[in-house]
């Protein structure tokens, strides 16, 4: 089994943000505003040359963190069929990896509430309460800083 991460296009998400993130909604709601910055940059995870998982990392600054190169991490997610096997581990510790190579401060997002340990796990942590993201459901920001 042949499995890479590799940079793609935003429009090559779509398959897998839709599958997962916007099940039964238009292919449209897939477009998160920024996925066509030029400092946007978006991870495909391949088994077999086939994108079973996506990830994308977007220049955006948070007020809850002072520091000044941060980064916010969207669309995560892998196909139900390979959840639960590791690949989530590896996709992001290639992102993880990525940014130190570019002196990230900050790296937040918004977790899913199912996700929150799955993130634990790689050193993140939750700050502040939840909240509700509309038809998505409940979330909690998450960070991890990468230089002191």
């Amino acid at each position: 089994m042949n499995v890479e991460v590799k940079k793609i296009t935003y429009l090559d998400t779509f398959s897998v943000r839709s599958a997962v993130l916007r099940q039964g909604k238009p292919i449209e709601t897939c477009f998160f505003f920024g996925d066509d910055d030029e400092e946007t940059i978006h991870f495909g995870l391949f088994i077999d040359y086939n994108l079973i998982g996506v990830a994308s990392i977007f220049k955006a600054q948070n007020e809850i963190f002072e520091k000044n190169n941060q980064f916010q991490l969207r669309g995560m997610a892998i196909l139900n069929e390979f959840q639960g096997l590791g690949f989530g581990n590896i996709l992001l510790k290639e992102v993880c990896k990525f940014l130190e190579t570019k002196n990230v401060e900050v790296l937040w997002f918004n977790a899913r509430e199912k996700a929150v340990s799955f993130y634990q796990n790689f050193g993140f942590q939750v700050v502040g309460n939840s909240f509700e993201i509309p038809e998505i459901g409940t979330h909690f920001v998450m960070f991890k800083c990468f230089v002191v």
